[in-house]
């Protein structure tokens, strides 16, 4: 199974502030996968939030996997900063959701991997240096030793694809199983998911988000 995965700072703290900021998280990035390698499709990291899309192989993966990012992280930055007991870094835990392995997992890995452009942070996904459209062709060969194969094929024109407008129904769906940690993917797919996982809860009606179109707009 793949998920996206998700975690921000608490009260909008701005996380990444200059390159070192970055550097460390990817460290605390590496130093996890050592531990939990588990494998990653893409990932970016953004001034107050970070995205992974990632394939665990065991029940208990993703927990282990990013509860050690998170707090390694933490505790480091809070150091960093001389603020040691003086509150979370993070939200809370991270979100999640599943994603089927079609043309919804290429909706995602597009999603992450061009939310620098989406954020006006660059003119180009691939000119952010925190993420792995970046990494994939021009990092460092540890960062990009991280990165494994998809489980579908990756079109042969993908930077031109990230590069691209998505649509506001893909965007959209994305932002809603994220929001409500449902499943996403085609209906039967998603039901039957639910059903497995216990997830009947997320599917259940309920009234538009208001400012979903400015959270996307902004990189989230």
């Amino acid at each position: 199974m793949v998920y996206h995965v998700l975690n921000r700072a608490n009260g909008r703290l701005t996380l990444f502030k200059k390159d070192e900021d970055f550097l460390a998280f990817e460290r605390a990035l590496l130093e996890t996968h050592q531990h939990f390698p588990l494998p990653v499709l893409a990932w970016c990291v953004m001034q107050n939030h970070w995205h992974f899309v990632v394939q665990p192989k065991e029940d208990g993966d993703l927990g282990r996997f990013f509860g050690r990012l998170a707090l390694l992280h933490a505790t480091r930055w809070q150091v960093a900063q001389g603020t040691v007991g003086m509150g979370h870094v993070y939200q809370g835990r991270f979100k999640n959701f599943m994603i089927q392995q079609d043309e919804h997992l290429l909706w995602v890995l597009r999603y992450v991997e061009r939310n620098p452009l989406r954020a006006n942070a660059v003119k180009r996904s691939q000119d952010w240096r925190w993420g792995s459209l970046h990494i994939r062709q021009r990092g460092p060969a540890d960062l990009r030793s991280l990165l494994s194969d998809w489980p579908i094929d990756r079109p042969r024109n993908w930077i031109d694809e990230v590069n691209r407008p998505q649509s506001e129904t893909e965007e959209l769906a994305i932002t809603n199983a994220e929001r409500r940690m449902c499943p996403l993917g085609d209906e039967q797919w998603v039901k039957q998911k639910a059903k497995q996982h216990g997830l009947q809860s997320t599917l259940r009606p309920r009234g538009r988000q208001v400012g979903w179109r400015k959270r996307v707009n902004a990189g989230e």
